[in-house]
């Protein structure tokens, strides 16, 4: 009895598409980074970040888990973070409520999802932005 070539084909695309699920399983995230994780990579570093092609926002992580925020406008907001529940918190000077985000390290840097909501704001790190974070000083009035 000859073996048809029709499920000859779909049986080797069955398999050819489970050896190229496990080849890409390095490039895929990590779970949720812990508080741990997430000071090791981000300590002393300025990352930029952008949503949807879009540039978004630049923090500096500084000591002690403190952190300095900007919307790239100049205006800068100093705060902290801590980790809960699998999860970053920030709080800043100008809103005492925390902005919990689940960030994981991916072959292109950090991704960051907005209370671990899928429908929620996603960020990225934008690699090699070559910039330095701009903070103008206090306004004085006129």
């Amino acid at each position: 009895m000859d073996y048809p070539v029709h499920l000859w084909q779909r049986n080797h695309m069955r398999y050819l598409s489970i050896i190229f699920a496990f080849c890409a399983a390095p490039v895929l995230a990590g779970g949720p980074m812990s508080g741990v994780e997430f000071e090791t990579y981000s300590s002393g570093k300025t990352m930029f970040y952008a949503e949807g092609g879009q540039r978004y926002g630049v923090e500096q992580y500084l000591e002690g888990r403190r952190v300095r925020w900007s919307f790239l406008d100049g205006q800068c907001k100093e705060g902290y973070w801590y980790e809960d529940a699998a999860k970053i918190c920030f709080v800043y000077e100008d809103n005492p409520d925390p902005q919990c985000w689940v960030f994981t390290e991916t072959e292109r840097g950090l991704s960051a999802q907005f209370g671990n909501d899928p429908d929620a704001l996603a960020l990225y790190e934008v690699q090699d932005a070559q910039e330095e974070m701009l903070c103008l000083g206090p306004q004085v009035g006129v």
